[in-house]
């Protein structure tokens, strides 16, 4: 692991959504901080500051992670996407689409961090059962949804990519 001096300054490049992105920053400093901060990236929100709340989750080399436990050295060298990464500028994705068909937001704190872990979770297990998609949500903390809604949502982008895989499949 590379050793960083306490109180230095260090370089850290990344590819932000895929963007390579660079910034210099303390060894103290954590991605959440960083992102936010350093890159501009503000889609990546942090609440508890502890990894309990799921807030601040953001794909490190496509696997979902807390950016608020992740010191942005850490990051040096590796692919970070953010909520931001998601749509481009461009119509939402899928998941956002369906977050936003089934209000599956509120109050919108908390929804970058549940979309990121959604799509990971998505791109692993393409076929999750409700009860499957309420244990990955376990992990984040919602105030105002109850998260019937956002399963709702999850499980509906599941089977439309289920079905577009199929008909794909078939040539349709």
């Amino acid at each position: 692991m590379k050793q960083c001096e306490r109180g230095a300054r260090h370089v850290v490049r990344l590819a932000l959504n895929g963007t390579p992105r660079s910034g210099s920053c303390e060894s103290r400093t954590l991605l959440s901080d960083f992102l936010r901060h350093d890159l501009g990236a503000t889609g990546t929100h942090v609440g508890c500051e502890h990894g309990v709340c799921g807030a601040c989750t953001v794909l490190i080399d496509g696997v979902a992670g807390r950016a608020c436990m992740t010191l942005a050295v850490q990051a040096d060298g590796r692919c970070v996407d953010t909520v931001e990464g998601l749509c481009d500028d461009g119509p939402l994705s899928d998941l956002q689409e369906a977050f936003r068909r089934h209000h599956a937001l509120q109050c919108g704190f908390c929804t970058a961090g549940i979309l990121m872990s959604c799509a990971d979770y998505l791109r692993r297990k393409p076929d999750p059962t409700e009860i499957e998609v309420r244990e990955m949500l376990s992990g984040h903390l919602c105030r105002c949804t109850g998260y019937t809604t956002i399963v709702a949502a999850v499980l509906e982008v599941a089977a439309r990519r289920r079905e577009a895989a199929a008909a794909r499949q078939n040539g349709d």
